[in-house]
């Protein structure tokens, strides 16, 4: 996962091309919060789902676990760079009500104050 601090406050993280299941959502829970660990100011997150190719529900149920947990903590989460199929899963499972989805990761700067 790369990580990236465009602007104090914000934390972006790109996932890996791939899949995001049962498989692989505990080293990505950790490499999240691995990640948010050092960094004590950031409000607000973007995960750059732009490289996932596939999405199940354990790794649907592991980006609303970090959301909450996220949010607990006073911070935000946000999605950028869905493809089609991802995107999808989002809109049958109603979960983009919950989550505040962008096209890219520039169009999701551009909201957060």
């Amino acid at each position: 996962m790369q990580t990236a601090n465009p602007r104090e406050g914000i934390l972006v993280l790109t996932l890996p091309e791939g899949v995001l299941t049962a498989t692989n959502v505990d080293p990505f829970r950790e490499q999240y919060l691995a990640a948010l660990a050092g960094t004590a100011d950031v409000r607000t997150v973007i995960l750059d789902l732009g490289g996932i190719t596939f999405l199940d529900s354990s790794g649907l149920g592991a980006l609303i676990a970090l959301l909450k947990r996220t949010t607990e903590s006073g911070g935000d989460i946000k999605l950028a760079g869905l493809r089609k199929e991802i995107r999808l899963v989002f809109e049958i499972t109603r979960a983009y009500k919950i989550f505040d989805i962008f096209d890219s990761v520039e169009e999701a700067l551009r909201v957060v104050p």
